[in-house]
């Protein structure tokens, strides 16, 4: 069937897979739902994620450890990291090695959230510490670690990391 003037040639799903990887890494899982959304069929889209795997362009061990380091300086906790690992299609014990890989002080993340955000010095009453804990939680940080953290007072925990 002839193009009219100025249709374009249907660009290929292992071009449209490599100009998305040219911009960021991508899962595996992200890849394929973003070549179906273009209208690519699972099959296609398979196969180009399958040759840009086998030519080291698309790598989901260094997406896991660049979306690590990136939730990371964001100030997350490891819990959203794993859930956010995880809606990517990592396996459970693939998402626990990286983290142990990454060697993240967890606590000292969370104090420097709570430094950022509340600024030094200890917290005034129980719902200053309250709302410091909650904030903690939503971030992705565990109890343990939350605890730890609000329950200290910061100057002090900012002296013992010097």
């Amino acid at each position: 069937m002839p193009r009219e003037p100025g249709d374009k040639p249907k660009t290929s799903a292992y071009d449209r897979a490599l100009g998305l990887l040219a911009r960021r890494e991508h899962s595996r899982r992200e890849l394929k739902l973003k070549l179906r959304q273009k209208g690519y069929e699972g099959e296609e889209a398979g196969e180009a994620i399958d040759r840009l795997g086998e030519q080291h362009y698309q790598d989901d061990e260094r997406f896991a450890g660049s979306l690590i380091r990136s939730r990371v300086a964001q100030g997350y906790g490891p819990m959203r990291v794993r859930a956010e690992l995880k809606s990517h299609g990592l396996s459970d014990a693939r998402i626990r090695a990286l983290l142990d890989e990454a060697g993240i002080d967890w606590q000292a993340s969370a104090l420097a959230q709570v430094r950022r955000r509340f600024g030094g010095g200890s917290p005034p009453d129980r719902d200053e510490k309250a709302r410091r804990a909650q904030f903690l939680l939503r971030r992705g940080f565990p109890a343990a670690t939350v605890r730890n953290v609000t329950h200290a007072d910061v100057d002090d925990a900012a002296d013992d990391e010097a």
